[in-house]
């Protein structure tokens, strides 16, 4: 750590000043640059340099708390100055909000937001602190409850990646890794510090079990995005048919666009007796297979939700527009309608809702290629 104690930072006193007198706002514009360069940036969850980027702010962020924790722990004489702690600070935060900003991300991606709302809720909030809670990074605990998280949710990306499934399996396993991973983490840092080592480990211990009963109870609750399956495309059609490397749609004609602004669900004018196609595009990553459901429910009067039909089938990863398939439904009763795209173990991959009418007459219809 010699360097730090010959490390000159007066060089940077002003900036540092003019940084924190105008932290709030710094904070709030890095928040929303960072999760938009993020969102232009990263590719698919399977590319090298996605991961590369991931691997690289772990291994800053945790290099940099060991290192605070380092200096934190010398005697009072030779504590870092303010200094040298807001640097490795800042750069802590730098770190730890570009993996949080890019598991944002993916996570959007991949959530049917109806029902994956309370854990992106609860994501977007973690990653708010980081970007304000500067002064709390000084603290063992924050800094390292965070990393236990950041280190958690890359296992709960990676895990399905390396071993070509998604399920319960993959997701334990992924709870495995980042728990022995974080108690190497924290063994290096009581060689390194023991002392504050031993008055912070109680309440990280605490912080730990609490992030992964959080995780947990979201997987098994639902809510925790199947990653890493991303629906890049889906909708509701009169006739869905294969022609060559192409699919083909039958599409009725859209409302207006006052209407679509609104949100108003599609209305599907059908002939009695007509069928009805449901088409879904599911990117997986190259080498994973697993099965996916259409699940079509009608709107009961006094029932709510009751399911018609639920056809499952075998999707292959590897094309960058998703694995193709649809699924249609006979003579589907007029009134609301949606139809759930779920994983095997009966996550919300996405959802399509519509309602269907009964008219005299063939509606009309627009010839769509869908990607």
């Amino acid at each position: 750590m010699r360097a730090f104690d010959s490390f000159d930072a007066k060089a940077f006193e002003p900036a540092i000043g003019w940084a924190r007198k105008h932290e709030r706002k710094i904070s709030a514009l890095s928040l929303a640059g960072g999760f938009a360069f993020d969102s232009w940036a990263f590719g698919s969850i399977d590319h090298a340099m996605t991961q590369a980027a991931f691997i690289i702010y772990l291994l800053v962020a945790g290099i940099t708390i060991a290192v605070l924790h380092v200096l934190e722990s010398r005697p009072d004489g030779r504590k870092p100055s303010d200094q040298t702690r807001t640097i490795l600070i800042a750069i802590t935060q730098f770190a730890l909000g570009c993996l949080l900003s890019g598991f944002c991300v993916f996570y959007i991606r991949s959530a049917s937001i109806t029902s994956s709302w309370p854990f992106l809720l609860a994501m977007a909030a973690i990653f708010i602190a980081n970007e304000y809670m500067h002064r709390y990074h000084a603290r063992l605990v924050f800094s390292a409850l965070l990393f236990f998280f950041a280190i958690y949710s890359y296992a709960i990306l990676l895990v399905p990646l390396v071993m070509s499934r998604v399920g319960r399996v993959p997701f334990l396993i992924s709870g495995a890794v980042a728990v022995v991973i974080f108690f190497v983490f924290m063994q290096a840092l009581a060689q390194l510090g023991h002392e504050r080592y031993r008055g912070a480990r109680r309440q990280v211990l605490a912080g730990m079990v609490l992030i992964t009963i959080f995780l947990n109870a979201a997987y098994f609750l639902r809510v925790l995005p199947p990653l890493p399956l991303v629906l890049t495309d889906a909708g509701i059609y009169h006739q869905v048919k294969r022609v060559g490397a192409d699919f083909q749609a039958a599409e009725e004609d859209e409302p207006p666009e006052w209407q679509a602004l609104f949100g108003t669900r599609a209305i599907m004018h059908i002939q009695k007796g007509a069928k009805l196609y449901l088409y879904s595009a599911i990117f997986a990553p190259h080498g994973l297979n697993t099965r996916i459901a259409h699940d079509w429910q009608w709107l009961q009067p006094g029932k709510g939700w009751v399911s018609q039909q639920r056809i499952s089938f075998p999707i292959e990863g590897g094309r960058e527009d998703g694995y193709r398939y649809f699924t249609l439904k006979t003579a589907p009763r007029p009134g609301q309608w949606q139809v759930n795209i779920l994983t095997g173990d009966g996550r919300s991959v996405g959802r399509v809702r519509f309602a269907v009418e009964e008219q005299a007459v063939p509606p009309a219809t627009t010839l769509k290629v869908l990607k």
